[in-house]
């Protein structure tokens, strides 16, 4: 490698001045370069002169950053704010403020310690999160770099130290500490690699170069004493892969762009050290700039779940006005019904202010009703938003650590990034995924070309394997292939190519050999790839941007053309002679690399041959390139085409490769035009750049194409065909071909053969034709009245066969995506995608995908998944309601803006279907049962103070009120949200079918939310009316005293700890140890904070004073009373349950049948059972089969048996 020796290999010492583009050199200016000095270009940088007046006036910003949420000022007042935008906490504030007031029904303290205690539990959270945030910027702000001091030495100093227009001398494997302009490095014309992982996720190394002017006086550290030199550039923006600026050095002004730019937090490769000035710091640099906030999102059970806490408030307020007209018509008729003598004279009214005085009925009315609304908040739980918060950190926390989601190969887990949106998991309806990385490996192999209208390959893809599946298993292609299957795979990484036409030399003895030669010349010459040679063998690997890339240079090598070396000047390789048969070597000097780019969709180098002739070399999509042939380079174009389309078919990506001569004089006008475009200073400088490449590259020769193969990832199929069987839509937006996306679909199950396809497209003749004539209004109209047609006509199709079986899938193009998701035919567009079972949309570009998954969000109202692998993939995964990033080949960007990452496609089977239907059934029991027993709590406070004639008196001791929601019950539940398992791994598999349950909402669906709460009501009146009248005629002790408030709250209380907690018992699936402690152990806990609570001096525990040891223990009604409560209270929740289950049992309770019966191991009656999530309209080899037994006649008298046995 350069620069030194690492693992035996070494990297000559390059001169690429010409390999990049946007190479900027000496040139003289033009006027464009006014920009510089105006809006947008006004930032001004003097090198080497931080600390002059000049630069300190500019006020730029420091190095120091901050990724931190909070600061040690704003925490206290910024995170309370945060906690308080919550409406039911907001709720807790008012009324925790007013029981400081005399309307209070209980101690201000009892109901502001409780909220305070939640209160800083999620406070607590939030600095610990950033805390760990914190740390990183302490880390990063105190690495440290060697600086200028401005006498020709440098010094260590930390990061946070740099200013703007510090020169600074970054080592090898070190990370550029801001964003530095490079002035010269340890190469000779100022070259250096550069590792961008950390801002794009890619792991290729990219070649930065530094400008001639800088390179060639600044070599050692004493050079930089007298450096003098004024960089005027583009403002902070968040653009990473543009430069705008001009260098202002010994009077002359120089030209920068993106190759002199060294970015912060990237890493220093390959090379022993670069000297760069500091133009960008801290918040500035281009890294910070993009560091925006993911979008906001939020589960659709947490919006709900707010509406139900709406309700609630509802509920409260109801109650209390309704109480306050009660206590106001009472207190004023209280007189007058006694004969002038109150009849309600325990109250004491004489002594009363206002409360209870009958003259002043009305405003005892109202202020009673703040007093209600503080006596009922406990309908509403205080620790329901942190409990849920806990719960999800903990689910994400075994997500984080399952083993079965772990990928050895890359050494990479499961990752959720966030815990907001685990049930929304367990709720999926559609997914909505990209191919190339996604469903495939992105990891190319070389596998067949065609060369002068040859097919050359002998090796057979997957999707012709499938291919052969759907006919029957029918020969591939010849009975000569079978010498060619290599059932171990590839021997060299890239290359799976056999053909002995043209292996080891034979290309010679081929009618067209020199046209053989020139196309492997091309694969050995036409791309920007860097050799590495092994010192110990001598043998020659690559370092190429892409993973095609790599496949082309190791196919040339395989096949005889080995590039080696790369030079200033040139590309060397050898290749074998012609003439003498012998092995040469061959150097053509690099004069240009006109890159490739998603517009442009090619890329081409000129080269000037051993022989003079200039040559430009292009390689791109068939789209692009067919249309630049030359009227006398069309000579193979014909076979070409019929080859490219059966390398489609067979699921493989293809370029077409082409050349063409040169002239001289055109090629000077094109440098001079070339080199003034890139020098440039304008915003427009890529489109220029772009209209003289475009003119270069025309009236190319064909010589071929290659077609390079992207593996299905391990597992594709199988996890398809189980997501279909759960009843999820699976979408694939890609930017293939349209062939080479339909044969994917059916290697992964996604089509089936007898599947209808409806297939929308712009090929008809007459749409040619307009293009032909170049009418651009006409072929819109055109388009546009053709997409619609063809939709009307899928949609047609799909209604005709209602009823029956069929299964349709919709193929759609780039192009036609276009007009179909126009504002006034999107929603047509939507409803002919959601009849189908498979959606397709071919060469769409990454805003479609993210509009497409806008579309379906919003259209269908169901949760749509987003998943994909690459930077294009990005805006459908925020788009969407949950997106899923690959940790794959094409780097981190769709990880870093995922909610949750995974290393492999078929990982996503156990996400959704095990640890979605688990979080989504947790967290819908956990919300149902919080509102359970609040409401079983708040009732009985209601029905007291009805009791009471609404006298505003509290059933409980004020701490008992407090501490019902923070200690008694709420761990049980967290247990509930974090262990629970309604169905094992194992069966959530065997059933896909039992996901619906998440997609339908059916655990959290207003009937069920309705009956836990009417179940509240029911054990609430039982609780109250059992205890109130079992002691209300009757002496309580042998002493003669009766039951006064103290023990009728002690018992009703004792009740509510042990039935809410036995509820819990009946409710859960499955146990645990954890949860054995956490339920008997609040019960228990309920019965030592009695004692230790009533033991504290009476001034303190009021009313609770020794009541339990005194009172309530020694008596056996007490204990009696506490029985019979739970069985009678627990009996209606039991009887509904058993009936359910017996009768009306949902998907999960009919599993649970199955094992408790021990039918799990029967597989005719698994499959019977499993039969149900078999549809004749979804995807999958299961539907395949399934589909294949129908059309046997077979399906239908199986099925009706089955169901009649079941």
């Amino acid at each position: 490698m350069p620069g030194g020796r690492q693992g035996g290999r070494r990297r000559s010492r390059l001169r690429l001045s010409n390999i990049y583009a946007f190479k900027c050199r000496k040139s003289s200016f033009q006027e464009d370069h006014s920009q510089i000095g105006g809006p947008g270009f006004s930032r001004v940088v003097y090198c080497n002169e931080p600390n002059s007046p000049a630069s300190e006036r500019r006020n730029y910003a420091g190095n120091y950053v901050r990724s931190t949420k909070y600061t040690p000022a704003s925490f206290i007042p910024k995170s309370l704010f945060e906690q308080f935008r919550r409406v039911a906490n907001f709720y807790f504030l008012v009324t925790g403020i007013l029981s400081l007031t005399p309307l209070s029904p209980y101690s201000a303290v009892s109901a502001l310690l409780p909220l305070g205690f939640v209160i800083l539990v999620s406070m607590v959270k939030e600095g610990i999160e950033d805390w760990g945030r914190k740390r990183q910027d302490i880390e990063v702000n105190n690495r440290r770099v060697k600086v200028h001091d401005g006498n020709g030495t440098f010094r260590q100093e930390e990061w946070r130290e740099l200013k703007v227009g510090d020169i600074v001398r970054v080592e090898k494997d070190e990370f550029f500490p801001a964003d530095l302009l490079l002035l010269s490095s340890s190469y000779e014309d100022s070259i250096c690699y550069v590792e961008t992982m950390n801002l794009d996720g890619e792991t290729n190394l990219k070649v930065k170069q530094g400008l001639e002017a800088t390179s060639s006086a600044l070599h050692e550290d004493s050079d930089f004493k007298e450096l003098k030199a004024v960089v005027r550039c583009e403002d902070p923006n968040a653009d990473l892969y543009t430069f705008v600026g001009t260098l202002h050095l010994e009077e002359q002004r120089h030209p920068l762009s993106i190759q002199q730019l060294l970015l912060r937090d990237s890493k220093l490769r390959n090379t022993e050290y670069v000297y760069g000035a500091v133009v960008f710091t801290g918040h500035d640099t281009k890294v910070i700039q993009n560091s925006t906030d993911p979008p906001s999102k939020r589960s659709r059970i947490e919006r709900k779940m707010d509406k139900i806490i709406y309700m609630m408030f509802f509920v409260v307020f109801l109650m209390s006005f309704i109480g306050s007209i009660v206590f106001g018509i009472e207190t004023r008729e209280d007189r007058a019904r006694a004969g002038g003598r109150t009849e309600r004279w325990y109250l004491k009214p004489d002594d009363a202010d206002i409360f209870f005085d009958p003259e002043k009925a009305p405003l005892a009315a109202i202020l009673h009703f703040f007093t209600a609304v503080m006596l009922y908040s406990y309908f509403i739980p205080i620790s329901l938003y942190v409990s849920i918060e806990i719960v999800k950190v903990l689910q994400s926390v075994f997500i984080n650590n399952d083993i079965l989601m772990y990928y050895e190969e890359t050494d990479k887990p499961a990752h959720a990034r966030t815990s907001n949106l685990n049930e929304e998991l367990g709720m999926v309806d559609t997914i909505l995924s990209d191919k190339t990385g996604t469903l495939t490996c992105n990891s190319m192999e070389f596998i067949k070309c065609s060369i002068a209208g040859t097919a050359y390959g002998r090796g057979i893809t997957e999707v012709e394997r499938s291919m052969a599946m759907r006919s029957g298993g029918a020969a591939l292609v010849g009975d000569d292939l079978d010498v060619v299957v290599d059932k171990s795979g590839p021997k060299i990484k890239g290359f799976n190519f056999q053909d002995e036409r043209v292996m080891k030399g034979n290309w010679v003895k081929q009618r067209e050999a020199a046209v053989l030669q020139k196309f492997f010349r091309l694969l050995a010459v036409c791309h920007t790839a860097i050799p590495e040679t092994d010192e110990a063998t001598g043998a020659v690997s690559y370092e190429a941007e892409s993973p095609d890339e790599a496949a082309f240079v190791v196919a040339a090598r395989e096949l005889g053309f080995e590039f080696f070396s790369r030079t200033q000047n040139g590309i060397s390789f050898r290749e074998l002679d012609l003439a003498t048969g012998q092995k040469v070597e061959r150097v053509y000097r690099l004069l240009n690399v006109l890159e490739f780019n998603s517009a442009r969709k090619r890329m081409s180098v000129i080269v000037r041959d051993e022989d003079g002739k200039l040559l430009l070399l292009s390689k791109g999509a068939d789209n692009v390139m067919f249309e630049r042939l030359a009227k006398n380079g069309r000579k193979f174009e014909e076979k070409t085409r019929e080859h490219v389309n059966e390398y489609a078919d067979a699921g493989l990506r293809t370029l077409i490769l082409a050349y063409r001569e040169v002239d001289e004089n055109e090629y000077i006008e094109f440098s001079k035009n070339f080199n003034e475009a890139k020098n440039s200073v304008t915003t427009d400088r890529e489109s220029l750049i772009d209209e003289i490449t475009d003119q270069m590259e025309r009236d190319l020769i064909l010589l071929g194409a290659t077609a390079v193969e992207d593996k299905l990832q391990n597992g594709v199929p199988e996890c398809i065909d189980k997501l279909a069987q759960a009843g999820i839509k699976i979408w694939v937006l890609t930017g293939d071909k349209m062939e080479t996306a339909i044969n994917i679909g059916f290697a992964c199950s996604l089509l089936r053969q007898e599947m209808k396809q409806i297939i929308i497209n712009l090929e008809t003749p007459h749409i040619k034709a307009l293009e032909k004539a170049g009418e651009k209004d006409a072929i819109e109209q055109a388009s546009r009245e053709s997409v619609v047609k063809q939709m009307e006509e899928g949609k047609a199709l799909i209604t005709g066969s209602s009823g029956s079986h069929e299964a349709f899938a919709l193929i759609i193009d780039g192009k036609s995506l276009t007009y179909a998701l126009e504002d006034d035919f999107k929603k047509q567009f939507l409803d002919l995608a959601t009849g189908c079972a498979s959606v397709i949309c071919c060469r769409s570009s990454p805003k479609q995908k993210a509009l497409v998954t806008r579309l379906v969000k919003s259209g269908t109202g169901k949760t749509t998944l987003g998943i994909g692998d690459g930077a294009n993939d990005v805006g459908m995964l925020q788009e969407a309601d949950i997106g899923i990033g690959i940790s794959g080949v094409e780097g981190m960007q769709a990880v870093m803006s995922s909610d949750i990452a995974i290393a492999q496609f078929r990982y996503l089977e156990r996400l959704l279907l095990v640890h979605g239907h688990w979080c989504y059934s947790r967290i819908s029991s956990m919300i149902c049962y919080f509102f359970y027993k609040n409401i079983t709590f708040g009732v009985t406070v209601f029905l007291y103070e009805a009791y009471t004639s609404f006298s505003a008196q509290p059933a409980y001791n004020d701490w008992f009120l407090s501490l019902f929601n923070v200690f008694f019950s709420s761990l049980p539940v967290i247990a509930l949200g974090v262990f629970d398992q309604d169905v094992s791994s194992r069966f959530c598999y065997k059933f896909p079918l039992l996901y619906q349950e998440g997609v339908q909402n059916l655990l959290f669906s207003w009937k069920r939310i309705i009956g836990w709460m009417f179940n509240g009501l029911i054990t609430a009146l039982a609780i109250f009316f059992i205890c109130k009248e079992s002691q209300e005629h009757q002496l309580y002790n042998p002493n003669g005293k009766t039951a006064g408030r103290e023990i009728l709250g002690g018992t009703i209380y004792t009740c509510i700890v042990w039935v809410v907690n036995l509820q819990m018992v009946l409710a859960i699936s499955y146990f645990t140890w954890v949860q054995h402690i956490v339920i008997w152990g609040s019960i228990a806990l309920w019965y030592i904070f009695l004692m230790v609570y009533g033991a504290m001096g009476p001034s303190f525990s009021t009313d609770a004073y020794k009541v339990f040891l005194e009172t309530l223990a020694p008596a056996p009604s007490y204990w009696l009373t506490t029985l019979f409560v739970m069985i009678f209270a627990l009996i209606p929740y039991f009887v509904f349950k058993s009936i359910q289950m017996r009768f009306f049992p949902g998907y999960h309770q009919m599993i649970q049948w199955i094992r408790y019966e021990g039918h799990s191991n029967d597989p005719e009656f698994v499959e019977m059972v499993r039969q149900r999530s078999i549809r004749p309209t979804t995807v999958g080899f299961t539907a395949r089969r399934a589909a294949s037994v129908r059309r046997s006649g077979r399906f239908h008298d199986q099925l009706k048996k089955n169901f009649i046995a079941f």
